[in-house]
């Protein structure tokens, strides 16, 4: 297969040749011309912005298809598409006002539409939007998307769940890249940093179809900072500061293009101490550093585009055994302590032919994680080296239908050099094969999608038969068969309809596969199953939106029914002083939705109100609960727009207010958890002081120091609170 992929890469950059230009004038609705707009076309990674007369040009085009996205603060964006461009072609556009939220490209679906155009109700959320909410983590800020939340250790370590699913039933990407760095482990984080990271999307349902094995529960898709507009050079500096771990987070950028190069690095630094509960005392060892580096080389012209990307993250976490105990602000982790470097590579291309064109990624993850317990030496140590690939080939567009075909695969190698063992030395190869069409007619779209999948995972025998830490032979083989279908109309012009209905697949992992020994994130002894099938299931999901130009209101109702649900049973057994859990199975059901609106008042145009429920329950088949089910929330944000002449320009000004249930629909071994109601004020802008501007947020979390324990908290169970109250001031530089 890899000799296939380099075969088309190296074989089609050269067959077409074409000088393509697309220009235009963007204007608004009273024709008056609209400067600085952002003309992007996401294929090519190309962007411009237009001039003072609202002019644009994009050069050295491909042939075919070619989407351009149009955005513009305050104003609606809109997705055009030139189904056939020739030499020089000419796209005028208007953009009409919009007060409400921004209208994004999704890029994690096939066929990139707009948010209001997809079938799929996918959440769009800008990394600045999240950092401006002054949360001290990446994973922190995308728990307040609903349906999203959080299992977490300390503020350290934050793991997705997306409607109760978690762990490796959630499948993550970057730089179009799926993330596999041990993640399955209680105490594993993703070691994804938020600098140099443009948007996340979240898609919230089985996404086997296009993603294959793991992303049973859904997706997050992270997608990277864009390259400059051709002809800009760019450099940028930010500063976070946090009140209550004494944290500073540094970031530093700059990137460049010209109308075929384009080249960006960013490196960024993350420190911070113990953080402090609601009573002022530190949660000992709950300090952690990061280092991340990201850069990236692209080159694009007539026939083809192809970006290089590499992230690199190390991480210093400690780990919190002793609950609240030695008072320190020291940055220095104590024993015991996790060290992870991670090396992401990717390399996109897309190939573009008379009338359709081939996409291909390919990923390299390298992940070493350690754990030492009482020494720098690693009682624990793990590499994990991932190679996959995912190419698509788009159909030439029949009448009103797109066609996808595509293939994915990985291949991936688990080695163990530490004296302990979490899982065994083992191979993983995975292969697919899928196709999706979209057929849209008037205000209507219908999509469906049929896949095919296979992963093999072998393993080496370790240990003493009979003993802690022994590991049989593996040799598995699952196959699973995924379908899905989806459709959206508009019942009436400001209402829209989205019916999917999909299935998804997750192969057991070798945790569940093969454990035998004493797990020291959960303080259980965990037996594995080799007998373990696969997870399989089907979701309905029903979104229904209503959305004028100062009113939106939606509604998301699922129903996920899983079988085979794999999870951790006690045995009633009792081995090295520590209770025996056994990986059994069982089939599930879940169901749940969101409900929210956004107001924004007429003529008070400075005006914004937002609020959003969630709720979710996970039931076995004998109406036993799941575990880890996150707790019912209703978030309320109230927010206001303003300018202050001559010196603040986008300024805002937030009050949340985020009120979460108490969870008593618990699982055997959980304990129920209090509900809680946390008061969060945001303010910021772009300050200007004579030639110099500048971007300021300043944050209060937890404003009033409640003490509260959330349901998702590993230290739950130690009876360790959350985080108190914490300010967060960042700024940042445009150099």
């Amino acid at each position: 297969m890899k000799k296939l992929i380099i075969a088309l890469l190296l074989g089609f950059s050269g067959i077409l040749t074409a000088q393509n230009s697309v220009s235009g004038i963007v204007t608004d609705a009273q024709n008056q011309p609209l400067p600085g707009v952002s003309v992007y076309a996401p294929e090519l990674h190309k962007g411009t912005t237009t001039d003072e007369n609202g002019k644009y040009e994009l050069k050295n085009l491909p042939n075919g298809t070619l989407r351009i996205a149009f955005s513009y603060v305050g104003y609606a964006n809109q997705n055009q598409t030139i189904v056939k461009l020739v030499k020089e072609n000419t796209l005028d556009v208007v953009l009409l006002e919009s007060i409400l939220e921004m209208d994004e490209v999704v890029v994690s679906t096939p066929f990139n539409k707009l948010q209001s155009q997809n079938v799929m109700k996918i959440e769009h959320e800008s990394i600045k939007t999240l950092q401006q909410k002054g949360t001290s983590t990446l994973i922190e800020g995308l728990a307040t998307i609903p349906g999203v939340s959080q299992i977490s250790t300390g503020t350290s370590i934050g793991k997705p769940v997306i409607r109760g699913l978690s762990g490796n039933r959630v499948l993550v990407y970057s730089q179009g890249v799926r993330i596999e760095n041990q993640q399955f482990g209680d105490e594993h984080g993703l070691g994804l940093n938020d600098a140099g990271i443009e948007s996340v999307e979240v898609i919230k349902g089985p996404a086997s179809l296009l993603y294959g094995s793991d992303a049973l529960g859904g997706v997050l898709y992270f997608n990277p900072e864009k390259f400059a507009d051709a002809g800009d050079f760019k450099a940028n500096f930010s500063q976070k500061y946090f009140t209550n771990t004494q944290g500073s987070n540094s970031s530093i950028g700059l990137k460049t293009s010209t109308d075929n190069w384009k080249f960006l690095a960013r490196g960024s630094y993350n420190t911070h101490s113990d953080y402090k509960i609601a009573d002022g005392d530190r949660v000992t060892n709950s300090r952690y550093n990061e280092t991340d580096f990201k850069t990236g080389i692209g080159y694009s012209n007539s026939t083809f585009s192809s970006v290089l990307r590499y992230n690199y993250n190390k991480l210093d976490i400690g780990i919190p055994e002793d609950g609240i105990a030695e008072q320190s602000s020291s940055k220095d982790t104590q024993f015991p302590r996790q060290g992870i470097f991670n090396h992401l590579l990717s390399l996109n291309n897309v190939i573009f032919f008379e009338n359709s064109k081939l996409d291909v990624d390919l990923g390299y993850i390298a992940n070493d994680r350690s754990e030492f317990e009482d020494s720098n030496e690693a009682s624990l140590h793990m590499k994990l080296n991932t190679f996959n690939y995912n190419a698509k080939y788009h159909l030439p567009k029949f009448g009103k239908i797109e066609t996808i075909f595509g293939v994915q695969g990985m291949h991936q190698t688990n080695k163990n050099s530490g004296e302990e063992y979490l899982i065994p030395d083992a191979t993983t190869n995975d292969f697919g094969v899928f196709g999706t069409a979209n057929y849209e007619w008037d205000s209507s779209v219908i999509q469906a999608g049929l896949r095919f999948d296979n992963r093999n995972i072998t393993s080496i025998a370790h240990g003493t038969e009979g003993e802690e830490g022994y590991f049989q032979a593996l040799d598995k083989s699952f196959d699973s068969f995924n379908a899905s279908l989806g459709y959206k109309t508009k019942l009436a012009e400001p209402l829209t309809l989205r019916l999917n209905v999909a299935t998804g697949f997750r192969a057991p992992n070798l945790a569940e596969l093969t454990s035998n020994g004493v797990h020291e994130g959960t303080n259980r002894y965990e037996i594995g199953n080799a007998n373990l099938k696969t997870e399989q299931n089907v979701q309905t999901d029903l979104n229904l939106e209503y959305k004028n130009t100062h009113f939106e209101f939606f509604v998301n109702g699922f129903y996920n029914h899983v079988n085979n649900y794999i999870y951790t049973s006690p045995t009633g057994d009792v081995l090295d002083d520590n209770d025996v859990f056994a990986y059994v199975q069982d089939n599930a059901k879940l169901y749940g939705g969101e409900v929210g609106l956004h107001f924004h008042p007429h003529p008070l145009d400075w005006l914004h109100f937002e609020t959003s429920f969630e709720t979710v329950t996970g039931k076995k088949d004998n109406d036993d609960y799941l575990p880890l089910i996150p707790a019912n929330n209703w978030n309320n944000t109230l927010r206001t727009e303003f300018n202050i002449k001559d010196w603040l320009s986008e300024g805002f000004a937030s009050l949340n207010v985020s009120s979460t249930f108490s969870q008593d629909n618990v699982s055997g071994f959980e304990t129920a958890s209090k509900g809680y109601t946390l008061v969060n004020l945001g303010f910021g802008g772009t300050v200007k002081l004579g030639k110099t501007a500048f971007d300021i947020n300043l944050n209060g979390n937890n404003l009033f120091d409640k003490k509260y324990i959330a349901h998702l908290s590993r230290l739950k169970t130690d009876g360790i609170p959350n985080i108190g109250r914490n300010i967060v001031l960042g700024v940042n530089f445009n150099l």
